[in-house]
């Protein structure tokens, strides 16, 4: 059997721009656990989620008419997201400069510190300096390149920065630089 008809013309595959994409020209800062995420996921998608998604486009592609087989259908477009994810993943795994910055001894912010700061409207908060693809700020986790991570590095416990972020300008003091295990 022919696997020529699960290949589409290059055309047709729409490109959707990715989230959290790296700045040009940069590097890709990952701790150890984020390059293991990753990785993760692209070994689950080739492996496990791929082959399920071919077997079904297969099965459905053998009933007959592909034009109105859900199946078919929604498979293929599985199948082409699951292949612009690999190719990021690949590619940003790639570009990964994977940086362990646990029990790093420094006073200095630096990639992978955890920081608490204060704002000077007297709210307390920690922040974790991640990779891009690391990003969740429900843990406090932020990018490398974010406006706070950009103002806080080398910079050190007692400081004050100044952030200059899209809703205005805020004084911070830094409380303290810690450097722990990025999970």
């Amino acid at each position: 059997m022919s696997k020529a008809f699960l290949r589409e013309p290059e055309d047709a595959v729409e490109e959707a721009p990715e989230t959290a994409a790296a700045p040009p020209a940069q590097r890709n800062y990952v701790s150890p656990a984020g390059y293991a995420r990753l990785r993760a996921e692209l070994k689950r998608l080739v492996e496990v989620e791929r082959p399920q998604v071919v077997s079904i486009v297969a099965w459905a592609a053998s009933n007959g008419d592909r034009s109105e087989n859900g199946d078919y259908i929604y498979g293929k477009r599985r199948l082409r997201e699951i292949d612009r994810r690999v190719r990021f993943l690949i590619k940003r795994l790639e570009a990964a400069e994977v940086v362990d910055a646990a029990g790093r001894d420094t006073e200095q912010v630096f990639f992978g510190a955890t920081v608490g700061v204060r704002s000077r409207a007297g709210g307390d908060r920690t922040i974790t300096i991640v990779g891009i693809d690391e990003v969740d700020p429900a843990k406090g986790r932020v990018s490398w390149v974010s406006p706070i991570a950009k103002a806080l590095l080398k910079a050190r416990a007692g400081d004050f920065v100044t952030l200059r972020s899209p809703s205005g300008v805020e004084e911070l003091e830094i409380l303290e630089v810690r450097y722990l295990p990025i999970d």
